[in-house]
């Protein structure tokens, strides 16, 4: 009994060592921290333009992006680049503002029909590889819009991470990119 007893024990003191460990995005593993790291892995829905450019730099973009506190006359949607550097800090964000779609609900995502910008910003990257990347989270104002990967809490106290502008993009925990909230 006291052998079983002793490896229950064992057991329990591996495991929780185990999540109080860092993982490799920075943040401990149900720990219940904001994380200083999170996985962004390409997809068919909101994020079809995630990897790394020819030069190393991390890259995420869209053109669903729209600024959600804009009066229904002022709306307006952006096509931004989001990067980071080989090491996954922020770099820079590069946004081109396009017009939202007649008819789109003001809290809803959707693309600008900006193929030709989208396409431009692509070729920006040199040849790149459309993977998962691990980056840091980060926020930059560009003409009074506040864009980039905002960590915040819930009133339980969970970390999450957004999108800005828009909040149609939310990863929580375990931060590996494979499932997010819209």
């Amino acid at each position: 009994m006291r052998i079983v007893l002793s490896s229950i024990v064992a057991s329990v003191l591996a495991l929780a060592t185990a999540c109080s460990q860092p993982d490799e995005r920075g943040g401990a593993v149900g720990s219940g921290q904001p994380p200083e790291r999170f996985t962004i892995a390409p997809d068919d829905y909101h994020v079809p333009f995630a990897g790394t450019a020819e030069d190393g730099r991390k890259f995420f973009l869209s053109d669903e992006l729209f600024d959600v506190h804009a009066a229904d006359d002022e709306a307006a949607g952006f096509v931004g680049l989001f990067l980071w550097h080989p090491d996954g800090t922020f770099a820079e964000v590069r946004v081109d503002r396009v017009e939202r779609a007649e008819g789109v609900p003001p809290g809803q995502a959707m693309g600008g029909g900006a193929d030709d910008l989208v396409a431009k910003r692509l070729s920006e990257l040199g040849n790149y590889k459309l993977e998962p990347i691990v980056v840091e989270p980060f926020t930059t104002v560009v003409d009074g819009v506040t864009f980039g990967w905002e960590v915040d809490r819930y009133e339980d106290g969970t970390y999450f991470i957004g999108i800005r502008p828009g909040d149609f993009i939310v990863y929580y925990e375990p931060w590996d990119g494979l499932e997010y909230d819209t």
